[in-house]
Formats: C-alpha cells, sequence, structure tokens
C-alpha cells in the first residue's frame, strides 16, 4: 500500500502494556483510501528479523465511531487501546509474541504482533473477541513474514518520513513554549565528517546557500571528528525546517558526514 507522508501534528498517545522500555513512536500518512497512523517499535530494526518469530498475526477490530479521516474519536480510541492490551496479553500467554506496531485507517485498528506459534491460537482470538468485545467487528489474520517485511516495508518509516518525525519533536517542544512558527529566526544545524577536507567541501555548499559557519572544531577520539556548526535564518514550521534539514543531510551523505540536527530560540506570537 503506498504512503505518503502528511504534514501534521503527530500525537504519540500512551500506550499501556506493549509500550513500556521500547522507542515507540507514531506518524500519520496519506495511502489509496485517506489519511492512516502508523504506530510502531523503532528500536526493532536493529533486531529485525528476530528468527523465533517467522509468523505475523494482524488483528484488531472495526471502530464503531470515527472521523472524516477514518480516525476513531477520543473516546472509542480508548476502548480500542483497552481491546488492543487485552488480545496482546491473551497472545502472550501462549506463545512468545513481540509487538511491532499498529495501524490506524478508515475506521479500522490493527495490531502487528510477530508471533512463534500460530497453533489453536485463531480460534483462541476468535473466542476472546466474542466474548470480550462482542459489540465489535473483528479482524484476524496469519501469514508467515520471516523477512518481517511487514515490519520493515510497510510499518517503519522511509527516511523522509524519519526526518519530519525528528523535526516534529523539536516543533513540538516549540510549541509548548508559544512560539509562532511562521516568523523566521536563526536557526543552528549541526554536521560531522571523517575527514576535513569532507568538510571542507560541505562548508562551501552551505556558504553558496547562504549560510553562516558559525563553528568549526575537531573532536579526538570521535568517529566523526570534523565538527560543523552552520545557521541561517528560516521559518521553523514543519514543511519548512524539513526541506531545509532533508537538503543538509542528502549534502552531508555524500560527503561521508552526518547531519545531527537543529536548535533554535522560542519566538513568541
Amino acid at each position: 500500500m503506498k504512503k505518503t507522508i502528511l504534514l501534521l501534528s503527530i500525537i504519540l498517545y500512551p500506550f499501556l502494556i506493549f509500550g513500556q522500555n521500547n522507542n515507540w513512536d507514531v506518524y500519520i500518512a496519506q495511502y489509496e483510501k485517506g489519511p492512516g497512523s502508523v504506530t510502531l517499535n523503532m528500536d526493532l530494526i536493529n533486531r529485525a528479523p528476530i528468527v523465533e518469530l517467522p509468523y505475523i498475526l494482524i488483528t484488531g477490530v472495526k471502530t464503531k465511531q470515527c472521523d472524516p479521516n477514518g480516525f476513531p474519536i477520543q473516546t472509542e480510541l480508548n476502548n480500542l487501546y483497552k481491546i488492543s492490551d487485552s488480545i496482546i496479553l491473551m497472545v502472550n500467554r501462549f506463545t512468545k509474541a513481540e509487538v511491532a506496531g499498529s495501524f490506524t485507517y478508515q475506521c479500522e485498528r490493527l495490531d502487528y504482533i510477530y508471533v512463534k506459534d500460530t497453533v489453536s491460537l485463531r480460534n483462541k482470538l476468535a473466542t476472546a473477541y466474542e466474548k470480550l468485545f462482542p459489540d465489535y467487528i473483528s479482524y484476524i489474520k496469519f501469514r508467515i513474514d520471516k523477512e518481517w517485511k511487514a515490519y520493515k516495508e510497510f510499518l517503519y518509516p522511509n527516511e523522509e518520513t524519519i526526518e519530519y518525525m525528528s523535526n516534529q519533536k523539536v516543533i513540538n517542544q516549540l510549541v509548548e513554549g508559544g512560539d509562532d512558527l511562521n516568523k523566521s529566526r536563526q536557526v543552528d544545524h549541526w554536521i560531522y565528517f571523517q575527514a576535513k577536507q569532507d568538510r571542507d567541501k560541505f562548508i562551501k555548499y552551505v556558504e553558496e546557500n547562504s549560510f553562516k559557519i558559525e563553528r568549526e572544531n575537531y573532536l579526538k577520539g570521535e568517529k566523526l571528528p570534523y565538527q560543523l556548526r552552520i545557521s541561517r535564518t528560516d521559518k521553523v514550521d514543519l514543511a519548512s525546517i524539513t526541506k531545509v534539514t532533508l537538503q543538509l543531510k542528502k549534502e552531508a551523505i555524500k560527503l561521508l558526514g552526518e547531519y545531527d540536527g537543529w536548535e533554535t530560540f522560542i519566538v513568541k506570537k
């Protein structure tokens, strides 16, 4: 299913059972029939695929009340969390499992759970839904996914989406401080390189694009020791700042460098 990131405020909803001790994040994207929300454990990318969990269980319910975009209303969302937690607890009682994430789309919320064994699990799930949540239409699907494609190719965000997510976190902090995102201000960026000549080439690029060199530093013992701090006056709404950071990141990668983020100060409304 093709997806395109949406420039919307991203809210990380509270997670109950499966959100603890993991790096959970969320993004909203545009799919074939409208927007959808993906919640996932970002840390799993470093372990996927887990060989002993070769099956993917996709399960959840159709929501009763949702908004025009297909997202559950808040009261309904609370019920969906309870349903999800109950089902995940049950799955963990019968087999080793790892929750990869969830997908909310077109008035439906589905959990993606990798499991070791599927024996009798379908019947147990069907019975649990019927007994505990009889007012909801449930969805249960199993398939072999040894390579964890559902997680790596569907749930996990691409590089551009990750950049949006990272920038959104900084923007959320600015908004909490009463910032007017539409007002331009100085924005500082940090980039690191393996070699001085690569940093020098990057400096030429940023100067040609109206950036100011704030500081050059050498960090002895670091993998990327040649630090560069640059700045430019820009807007910091999500669309504007992401356009800047994506380009800086691409240019840094060309020179074996690493873009390491940005910061700015709050400009009140």
